[in-house]
């Protein structure tokens, strides 16, 4: 579903825009539809009020929780609450609408890190992370068509298109376990090739979602159609740049279906991005032993980098059995974020999210061996 089809349904109805708004306010939000002096009965036209249980089943299956893997190891595997669910949070999802964006603010624990295995309204399955500080990383499509040779998502290559609307949903979801202020779209896929779903989806959240638009963060590999699109939005989110190398051959290798774009190019066009919004551009580096981590990697990143508006986030490999591929060692990652330091480069180690948890992204729908509703151990 595209959030500009529900649109196009609600103004069927007989939706004006701020009968659009109330409601996708209160569907992204995970709160009421009601306003003081203004209940949603009286304040929605007949024929909408008529359809809106229709529409709000609807809206919830797009997006139901088939796993819950905590950063303790334990996972749940039926689509009940997970067990590490605050009691007055799960009473709040089963039916408290108005009081439960209060509960789950008020019992949040924003230090928690759980990957979420997301089931589809047609049984397709995707991941979301729940991330420390009330963030949360989503996918964008089923598979991905990048092919990164050190990511389970691209196995299978390209499955399908995630639509807006389920973009959004799994932020409604994991807004019903806790309170979300930041999204990353970095999840399954590559949001530039699915730009149009992602881009109406992060308008949504930077309007009716209540997130700051900083906090909403696009990822790439790197695509001209994203620096021609997201200067033109109104809602400009932060841009994040998968990197990786500053070698282009092996850029190419390790990233074998990105568009072959000069990586001189490639941080020119973001740092005009960076300078026009005053968000800095997040490069990600996954870290892999003997492949991108030498020194003469260092020194290409510090003159690439020098005087940028840029932050360098090395990720260590979140190591997989079926990838014959290691992370370096905490002392070489500990001495690459000190030598870009000391050129003046902002660097940062990021732990792949799940490292504890079996999480490299695609890494849980993989074990399942199929998009269709499994049980993954």
């Amino acid at each position: 579903m595209r959030i500009a089809h529900l649109r196009q349904r609600l103004r069927d109805l007989g939706a004006k825009p701020c009968h659009e708004d109330r409601l996708l306010r209160g569907w992204s939000q995970v709160c009421s539809f009601d306003r003081k002096h203004s209940p949603a009965e009286t304040f929605f036209p007949l024929a909408l009020r008529n359809e809106l249980p229709a529409i709000e089943a609807e809206l919830h299956g797009l997006a139901r929780l088939h796993g819950e893997y905590p950063a303790n190891g334990h996972g749940s595997h039926d689509r009940s609450p997970s067990p590490t669910l605050p009691r007055n949070a799960r009473r709040a999802e089963r039916g408290g609408r108005s009081r439960a964006n209060v509960a789950l603010r008020a019992s949040s624990n924003n230090d928690d890190v759980a990957r979420l295995l997301v089931e589809l309204a047609d049984g397709s399955m995707v991941e979301s992370v729940l991330l420390p500080r009330g963030g949360l990383c989503v996918s964008t499509q089923l598979g991905c068509a990048v092919g990164c040779v050190f990511c389970m998502s691209g196995r299978d290559g390209l499955l399908r298109q995630l639509g807006s609307a389920e973009i959004v949903a799994q932020v409604v979801l994991a807004r019903k376990r806790r309170a979300v202020s930041k999204v990353v779209f970095m999840g399954m896929g590559e949001p530039a090739h699915n730009l149009d779903n992602v881009l109406e989806a992060i308008h949504l959240l930077g309007t009716q979602g209540n997130i700051g638009h900083k906090n909403l963060v696009f990822s790439t590999v790197g695509d001209l159609r994203v620096f021609e699109r997201l200067p033109q939005e109104k809602v400009k989110p932060a841009l994040a740049v998968s990197l990786h190398t500053t070698d282009a051959a092996l850029r190419a290798r390790l990233l074998p279906h990105a568009p072959p774009i000069a990586i001189e190019e490639l941080i020119e066009r973001a740092e005009v991005y960076a300078r026009a919004t005053s968000y800095p551009v997040q490069y990600q580096w996954t870290l892999i032993e003997g492949v991108n981590d030498s020194d003469a990697e260092v020194e290409r990143i510090a003159q690439l980098l020098s005087g940028k508006y840029a932050v360098m986030n090395f990720i260590p490999l979140n190591e997989v059995d079926e990838l014959d591929y290691r992370r370096p060692s905490s002392e070489r990652i500990a001495r690459m974020v000190h030598s870009l330091k000391q050129h003046g480069i902002l660097a940062k180690i990021r732990d792949s999210a799940g490292q504890e948890i079996e999480g490299a992204c695609g890494q849980l729908r993989a074990r399942g061996g199929t998009t269709k509703l499994v049980n993954t151990r």
